[in-house]
């Protein structure tokens, strides 16, 4: 495993259309490697656990059980990165933390198939709403 690759899988989390091209690259040089699952330790998150929730609610349409989410985090990378269940679908999500970018994978079947969902996800700033108080002098906003 080659550790420097994870700068060309945060590459390809902004810059690839095809999703599955994205998962892929995990799987085939992170997911199942000891050198790389060693690397973090089980974190908790909720904004992740939201975006898992939401997200999956939105895939199949309903509020939808998840068990089995183990987020793992490696802070030297700001990367997240586990798998989960849905209703007996097999998942998993990778966000780096710096970039505020996601990818989850989820299996669109019960019993899995190869068939998959994906769902790529950035986190935004919602800025206050001008109240006329606010003075833009072409450097920076200031009340």
């Amino acid at each position: 495993m080659k550790i420097d690759r994870l700068q060309e899988l945060k590459q390809k989390l902004t810059h690839e259309a095809d999703l599955s091209h994205i998962w892929s690259f995990y799987m085939d040089h992170f997911a199942d490697q000891p050198e790389f699952t060693d690397l973090g330790e089980p974190l908790y998150n909720e904004y992740l656990d939201a975006i898992l929730h939401k997200t999956c609610q939105q895939m199949f349409g309903r509020a939808i059980k998840i068990t089995g989410f183990f987020l793992i985090y490696i802070p030297n990378y700001r990367l997240f990165h586990g798998p989960f269940q849905v209703e007996g679908r097999i998942g998993g999500m990778i966000y780096f933390e710096d970039i505020k970018t996601g990818l989850l994978a989820v299996s669109a079947d019960y019993p899995a198939t190869d068939a998959v969902k994906y769902s790529r996800f950035s986190e935004i700033i919602q800025l206050s709403v001008p109240n006329g108080n606010d003075v833009y002098d072409g450097l920076r906003l200031r009340n």
